[in-house]
């Protein structure tokens, strides 16, 4: 894996397409971003994320149904592919190995709430 293919920021987007597929759009996945991290994720930030993976052969978009809800707007949905799902695997495999090889004085403890 080379860093270069995925920054962490685009690594968490592409991740929660897969957590929201088949209803991965952007607000939906600023609001699940903000809901995981507690911090404010703008719709913006997470298009032009979506935009990069799409390009970077990650994720494929479709047009979804038009909804009274949304003015009769439709939606982008997102949807990892198997590149994407490659990438991940293997961001996932390096954070595994590197966890299961930290000791007690590797890094201070802390308590989480």
């Amino acid at each position: 894996m080379r860093r270069s293919d995925l920054g962490e920021f685009e690594e968490i987007v592409l991740l929660t397409v897969a957590v929201l597929n088949p209803a991965a759009y952007s607000v939906m996945i600023a609001e699940e971003l903000e809901q995981q991290t507690g911090k404010t994720v703008t719709t913006g930030a997470v298009h032009s994320a979506l935009q990069r993976l799409e390009k970077k052969g990650f994720l494929t978009s479709e047009m979804g149904e038009a909804t009274a809800a949304r003015g009769g707007r439709r939606k982008r949905l997102f949807t990892v592919t198997v590149a994407g799902s490659k990438i991940l695997h293997e961001v996932k495999a390096v954070r595994d190995n590197l966890w299961s090889r930290v000791t007690p004085q590797g890094m201070p403890q802390i308590n989480i709430s």
